[in-house]
């Protein structure tokens, strides 16, 4: 290696750059997967990351064993760490519903990519100790190198590739990049590898299979989610934020954000009827309401009900979301075309932070988020959101929350009514049946004592004055329960959602 020596740092150099954008890349796909199939969770995330970091650990500490054919090792190394990568996502997403052991195969296989990116920089940094370089300099450009690279993962990957490739094509195409480096030190020191003909077929052969998932992929994800869902899938896409999935059967049309169904047109008028209607019989002359969340405008087509309303901003973070229930013939007939009413301002920002900003007194407000199954939605159902809101609504204004279903999930529930008391706002809980989900909660929020209120309008498929009587009895199953306030620091909230929900999952 000795007459190639000026030129092994810099395309080495080069390769280290690669190396660690792919690896960390791997990393936060690894994450997102456990994410996306298995819950945000705290000890999810904790695993998923530990037991990448010690993998690679392991991998860097078996790398001493490697003594010779230095390049061949690292050429390998790299098709392995390409294929494994490339391929893992596509893996967990086919096998999610089929297999028990769901679990232990995506932390093998996490485990398996860990141990081979960390075996990856050690080598290189051997073969960069056999050139013309002392180890100062080594280290320092191996670092640099590496540290660069991953901070290019750790912009693009949400910003660039997680929104246009999604899981299943990123990690195809990081796989890609890891099996070009493998090429590229083959190409240039082909005349020094000892195993070079077996490791330009291997080369060969990888790079073929992960380009040709990479052109499938959609097809490979429509494939597993067709597996995953009872119903036809007619349309589906990855949006910033999530995964949105229709399926049809008949006349019933699902909406599901990431593997959870959100309403079936089915029953969806139950849902909506009861988180609407109660807030807006207990609101005096409603003119100007605020939806947090609702981004399919099934909510506001109750709203749109009341004469008296005469404007009505929503803020959903999703625009592919709300563009979708805005532009599609078949959802703008579920939800009357609410969302292109004169009435109506769609706004497409965080709620966290447009409440911090907003300066507008609100008479009713609707907070209509997904469940807390993660930190993320989690600070929505906090005392410091809550203390937010009431700087938002008129004094004597009305609140309602959706707060998942206080039979499956009691202390989630009685969670967020006590973190609503705790920043002053007196409740009145109650709970409806709506087949799709079961038993379903709501929590009515107000700076004033729940008095008088209006009767309910008539043309109404579900609610009515003894509906709504009888949804604020609850059993002793589903009684108030004893729970900590969320707040924004600890998040008691999603521990208590997961451990409930994960005993009837």
């Amino acid at each position: 290696m000795d007459k190639n020596a000026t030129k092994i740092p810099f395309l080495l150099l080069f390769s280290v750059f690669l190396v660690a954008t792919c690896g960390l890349i791997y990393e936060l796909i690894a994450g997102t997967l456990a994410s996306y199939l298995m819950g945000d969770s705290i000890s999810q995330f904790s695993i998923i990351i530990g037991l990448y970091l010690f993998s690679m650990g392991i991998g860097s500490f078996c790398s001493k064993y490697f003594d010779e054919n230095l390049l061949d090792w690292f050429i390998q190394i790299e098709l392995l760490v390409g294929l494994v990568g490339g391929i893992t996502s596509s893996i967990l997403f086919i096998i999610f519903n089929s297999v028990e052991s769901f679990q232990w195969i995506l932390y093998g296989l996490i485990s398996l990519t860990g141990i081979f990116v960390g075996l990856e920089i050690p080598l290189l940094m051997q073969i960069l100790n056999q050139s013309n370089f002392g180890f100062k300099d080594i280290i320092s450009k191996v670092f640099t190198f590496d540290y660069v690279g991953a901070l290019l993962a750790s912009i693009l990957f949400p910003l660039v590739f997680m929104p246009k490739m999604g899981l299943i094509r990123t990690s195809f195409f990081f796989g890609i990049l890891n099996t070009l480096v493998a090429l590229l030190v083959l190409y240039h020191y082909s005349k020094e590898l000892k195993y070079r003909t077996t490791l330009w077929l291997q080369a060969f052969f990888v790079f073929i299979l992960l380009t040709l998932g990479f052109i499938f992929s959609d097809k490979i994800l429509s494939w597993a989610e067709a597996s995953t869902y009872d119903e036809k899938i007619i349309f589906a896409k990855t949006s910033p934020y999530q995964r949105i999935v229709l399926t049809r059967q008949d006349n019933n049309i699902k909406l599901f954000l990431n593997r959870n169904l959100q309403f079936s047109s089915f029953d969806e008028y139950r849902y909506h009827e009861a988180l609407i209607h109660p807030l807006m019989t207990f609101t005096k002359n409603p003119e100007k309401i605020l939806v947090l969340g609702g981004g399919d405008g099934m909510a506001v087509r109750e709203l749109l009900k009341y004469t008296s309303i005469k404007s009505i901003t929503l803020i959903d973070l999703d625009a592919d979301m709300t563009n979708l229930f805005r532009k599609n013939e078949m959802l703008t007939r579920l939800n009357q075309n609410a969302l292109n009413n004169i009435k109506v301002k769609v706004l497409n920002q965080d709620a966290f932070l447009w409440i911090k900003q907003n300066k507008i007194l609100f008479d009713a407000i609707v907070i209509d988020f997904p469940d807390p199954n993660n930190f993320a939605l989690g600070k929505l159902y906090s005392n410091t959101f809550y203390r937010e809101l009431t700087h938002t609504l008129a004094p004597e204004g009305f609140i309602v929350v959706q707060s998942t279903s206080p039979f499956m999930a009691p202390k989630s529930y009685w969670c967020v009514n006590k973190t609503l008391q705790s920043v002053g706002f007196k409740t009145l809980p109650y709970h409806v049946y709506v087949p799709s989900f079961g038993d379903w909660g709501y929590v009515l929020a107000s700076k004033q004592a729940f008095i008088s209120r209006n009767v309910f309008q008539r043309n109404l498929r579900f609610m009515n004055d003894e509906t709504f009587k009888q949804s604020q009895f609850f059993p002793k199953d589903m009684a108030q329960r004893a729970t900590e306030i969320n707040k924004l620091n600890n998040q008691i909230l999603v521990q208590y959602f997961e451990e409930e929900w994960a005993k009837v999952m």
